[in-house]
């Protein structure tokens, strides 16, 4: 047991290798991200010739597709592509050089990752042009600390705030929409699809890990021999799970039953992590409130589970910059944790976005050493970012306003702010801007 718990070694001489191969990543992202940005202005320019050769046709719309169709085609051949993954590209292209121009000048500087300009694009999607030029500013602020995967659902909720039709509508249509399908695979393996409200397929999946994390920890105390005993990855176990659930209503086996009694697996319910406004939860407002760790819900199901859920919180924001100031929570007993969640919302390590409520609470400065339980001392980490904090040579200290402050191997800083509030509010104009 000691080996596996063993803390990774390292040398002076390790870490000065490992600087320098950072240092050499680093600078290979940075001209890339220069070329790949040269690459797209040239496509924009392809797409804007197709649509200068066709000005002024008869029939513009088709002159125009076989002009592009007929660039595509050269393009692909220097790229060795297809003709229509060109295309593509080059519609690509234009969209953001065209329609998100601070956000391709800040990828080209190095402040923004090409995978940020695309969670920018993406979410924009609903945006009205009018008002691109604001969403686009206030996505690049948020783009600037955080990663891609972190931000995205904020980048959603912000455009939410200035789409024509409220997500809420559109939801209520698209949910016309779902379905089960079934995908026949090779050797004797086939997908199941269930297009279902987000909500829906957050809590399966919660439920479904539960009881499969369950039925694991439960086979290790089992006296069998290393032989005979259950192997499955948890992966397998959850898809087993899911079609004993649905065949038969209830798990074929329970390994934490004892004797005759059932056991435990049954009993385990879904959790899922909502933030709802004010106004949405009052019902003066549609926008879409922020299923942490996913993506935007409606405001009928995020006000459906605040009415029918028995524990929820009620969080104080400072309207500037977000700072939680206060929790207010029913039937919970342990206040820090309620604070830890709301401030929190997923795991703290850089870039990671699992969900407070499945994370575990660490002590910044472990109590081992002496680290109090108290609130400066304590943030939420995942299980793999936890056993990494512990047994790797990273390095953490939390700061002011539960801000942590990472060091790296090799003596890089990264600075993990406690998340931003889903909802942010600004003044309607410089008149209006608080003091």
């Amino acid at each position: 047991m000691e080996d596996e718990f063993a803390s990774v070694p390292s040398s002076d001489g390790d870490v000065a290798v490992l600087a320098e191969i950072v240092a050499d990543v680093e600078s290979v992202q940075a001209q890339l991200a220069v070329a790949q940005v040269a690459e797209m202005r040239a496509l924009a320019r392809a797409g804007q010739l197709a649509e200068k050769q066709a000005s002024g046709a008869r029939d513009t719309v088709r002159v125009h597709d076989m002009a592009l169709r007929s660039i595509a085609a050269e393009l692909g051949g220097v790229a060795r592509v297809t003709d229509r993954t060109m295309q593509t590209r080059i519609g690509e292209a234009r969209e953001i050089v065209e329609g998100y121009p601070a956000a391709l000048t800040a990828w080209e500087s190095g402040r923004i990752t090409r995978a940020h300009v695309r969670a920018i694009v993406d979410a924009g999607s609903v945006v009205p042009v009018q008002r691109r030029g604001e969403y686009e500013a206030e996505a690049i602020q948020r783009c600037l600390h955080d990663t891609p995967n972190r931000v995205r659902p904020g980048l959603e909720i912000l455009a939410e705030r200035t789409a024509e039709r409220s997500f809420t509508e559109r939801h209520r249509e698209a949910a016309n929409g779902r379905k089960v399908r079934l995908i026949p695979g090779r050797h004797g393996i086939s997908t199941v699809i269930a297009d279902v409200p987000t909500v829906i397929g957050d809590g399966i999946l919660d439920r479904l890990t539960q009881q499969a994390q369950t039925i694991i920890d439960a086979r290790e105390n089992t006296d069998l021999d290393a032989a005979d005993r259950d192997r499955r990855s948890i992966d397998e176990v959850r898809a087993d799970v899911f079609a004993d659930l649905l065949l038969a209503g209830a798990p074929a086996l329970d390994p934490t039953a004892t004797g005759d009694a059932p056991g435990t697996l049954g009993t385990i319910r879904a959790q899922v992590q909502v933030i709802v406004p004010a106004l949405t939860l009052l019902g003066a407002d549609d926008g879409p409130a922020d299923l942490v760790g996913r993506s935007p819900i409606d405001a009928d199901t995020a006000r459906c589970l605040a009415a029918n859920t028995p524990t929820w919180a009620r969080i104080l924001t400072e309207p500037v910059d977000g700072t939680v100031l206060a929790v207010d929570r029913y039937r919970t007993p342990w206040p820090q944790r309620r604070f830890l969640q709301a401030r929190d919302q997923h795991c703290r390590w850089p870039g990671c976005r699992r969900a407070a409520i499945r994370c575990e609470i660490d002590h910044t400065i472990d109590a081992a050493k002496g680290g109090p339980t108290a609130l400066w001392n304590l943030a939420h980490l995942c299980q793999r970012h936890h056993s990494m904090k512990q047994f790797t040579p990273w390095k953490v200290r939390q700061l002011s306003g539960g801000i942590l402050e990472w060091t790296s191997p090799t003596g890089r800083i990264y600075r993990e702010d406690a998340p931003a509030p889903p909802v942010a509010f600004m003044p309607a104009s410089a008149s209006d801007a608080p003091f």
